[in-house]
């Protein structure tokens, strides 16, 4: 599915049309590519992870400022880093359904996978008691954005689903979901309660502002 780019601009698609693998040609406006668009704005949010979490990992080999999570060092059977990496490969691969429905680039292997790398990251959590806001460090709250971009794929991939069946697989919009869940669950994985711990909803926190109103 590789084509070696020799020209970036071909000026084809100045009429709002993009060109397909077929060579059909279809309105950038279709909903298609949305759910293209979104895809491939998670996989550069999930890019942006792997530069925090690489970061981090430098910080605290080189001075120990911002120590890595005790999760992300001790876990042996779950390779973080490597995790992100096959997770990328796999929303490419996403991409390239899309453009070629014939082209099969993830299947229900890669959902367990997911599913298993869940449970893992799951057994070494405490019970979740509380709705989480979406912020911490750098690396969890970049988690989370991602986790809401991939929700936002899931729903156009499902609105393309209900629209044209054929044109997106049903493995991989169950990939997507199963996805979101494992964006949560990383968001809290990489969570350190030394360093900074989940934040948490707050009925009260609200109070003070109500109360001065």
């Amino acid at each position: 599915m590789a084509n070696r780019l020799s020209k970036i601009y071909t000026r084809t698609g100045d009429d709002g049309s993009t060109g397909m693998a077929d060579g059909s040609r279809v309105s950038k406006a279709d909903n298609l590519f949305s759910v293209m668009g979104d895809i491939d704005e998670l996989n550069s949010h999930v890019g942006l992870v792997r530069a925090h979490l690489a970061q981090a990992t430098i910080d605290h080999e080189n001075t120990n400022q911002h120590p890595l999570p005790e999760r992300l060092q001790q876990q042996k059977e779950l390779d973080f880093a490597q995790a992100l990496i096959i997770i990328q490969h796999l929303l490419f691969n996403i991409g390239g359904e899309l453009a070629m429905p014939e082209y099969e680039g993830v299947n229900a292997t890669h959902i367990e996978w997911l599913e298993q790398q869940i449970d893992a990251m799951n057994t070494t959590l405490p019970p979740l008691k509380d709705f989480i806001l979406p912020t911490g460090s750098l690396l969890v709250s970049q988690l989370h954005v991602a986790r809401t971009v991939c929700r936002r794929a899931e729903r156009q991939a499902v609105l393309l689903q209900q629209e044209r069946p054929a044109a997106i697989r049903s493995t991989a919009v169950s990939f997507i979901n199963r996805l979101s869940d494992w964006l949560f669950v990383a968001a809290r994985f990489c969570t350190d309660p030394a360093q900074v711990s989940e934040v948490l909803w707050d009925s009260q926190a609200l109070k003070t502002f109500t109360d001065s109103q």
